[in-house]
């Protein structure tokens, strides 16, 4: 007996199960992260390690220049989570024009740091910043670099840690075996661009009320369970890292002895008041001049409107303390 063709249809469905409809659509490949754009002019030395860890490298230009140069020791910004040294892109040929040497550094996330054991994590960004100058000064009679002049400069994450480094105390250790760890971590001067001055979530609130960031510097984590935000999380538990919160904070740290600082922001302060952009606003710059006013730390804002703007842009603070003939 003949099969009905409808019956040898139904039959091929069963026996594959691939005539049964067009088969899916191929997944497009997943985006690639894209390369830096090439830095213009390339770096004298690419990707030095001043650590073990694969991020612990830095890039170096080295200034023309018949004398030790002074060094802009850049740290990119992305929160500690993101980010990567081409960013010092806008300020390499000024520098170096000028006879000014560069170093764009890369540092461990806080990821990573988490990973590698730090505590808290941003303790790991940090001191990785703190280990690349100490390696770049060990290096300075090599790379003709004049020690005592760096200036750091950075955005966001990378300005607080600059900020960081210009207020820390001296993290040399003058008794180890290791000359790298022998040299200074103090600085000449900062300039940097839209810094969080403070990692106390208590400070943050009260001058900017919508605050958020900072949680995953200590390594807290939203509670979806009780409905909480990162940072509702961070404020909760802030009495129990009160002495982190003052060995990480920029404010925490000022003391008569620091280097001069520059800051810009590119919108005016509202303190008080809910910002746009609370993780970049320009009240962070109003309560850190404050307190460096009351150190007698020099420090200069920058901001739509602000008053006594000496250097409108980070490249002129940079130019003016890193080769006028500025002392402290």
């Amino acid at each position: 007996m003949r099969t009905p063709i409808l019956l040898l249809a139904s039959l091929c469905l069963v026996c594959n199960p691939a005539f049964a409809a067009d088969p899916p659509a191929p997944k497009p490949p997943a985006k690639k992260k894209a390369a830096p754009a090439p830095l213009s002019p390339p770096p004298t030395m690419a990707d030095v390690h001043y650590g073990k860890h694969p991020k612990q490298v830095l890039h170096f230009w080295k200034a023309d220049s018949d004398k030790p140069a002074p060094l802009l020791f850049f740290i990119h910004g992305g929160g500690w989570q993101a980010g990567d040294r081409s960013s010092v892109a806008s300020l390499l040929k000024p520098m170096l024009k000028s006879g000014i040497s560069v170093v764009s550094v890369e540092y461990r996330f806080i990821a990573e740091a988490t990973a590698d054991g730090e505590k808290p994590p941003v303790r790991g960004p940090l001191y990785d910043a703190a280990h690349a100058l100490q390696f770049v000064r060990n290096k300075a009679g090599e790379w003709n670099i004049d020690k005592r002049r760096v200036g750091a400069s950075g955005g966001s994450a990378g300005a607080c840690t600059s900020l960081w480094l210009a207020f820390h105390p001296d993290l040399a250790d003058p008794n180890s075996s290791d000359p790298m760890l022998r040299e200074s971590t103090r600085l000449w001067c900062a300039a940097v661009t839209v810094p969080q001055t403070t990692l106390d979530p208590k400070q943050m609130k009260e001058w900017t009320p919508n605050s958020r960031y900072g949680g995953h510097a200590f390594g807290f984590q939203p509670d979806k369970e009780k409905k909480l935000s990162q940072f509702d999380v961070f404020l909760a538990n802030r009495e129990q890292i009160l002495p982190w919160i003052a060995e990480y904070s920029p404010y925490a740290l000022v003391t008569p002895d620091d280097p001069p600082i520059y800051m810009t922001f590119p919108t005016p302060p509202a303190l008080g008041q809910d910002q746009k952009d609370p993780t970049h606003t320009a009240n962070f710059g109003v309560k850190l001049q404050e307190r460096c006013r009351e150190q007698g730390v020099e420090c200069e804002l920058v901001y739509p409107g602000a008053p006594d703007v000496k250097h409108p842009k980070v490249e002129d603070y940079l130019l003016d303390k890193l080769k006028g003939q500025t002392t402290r």
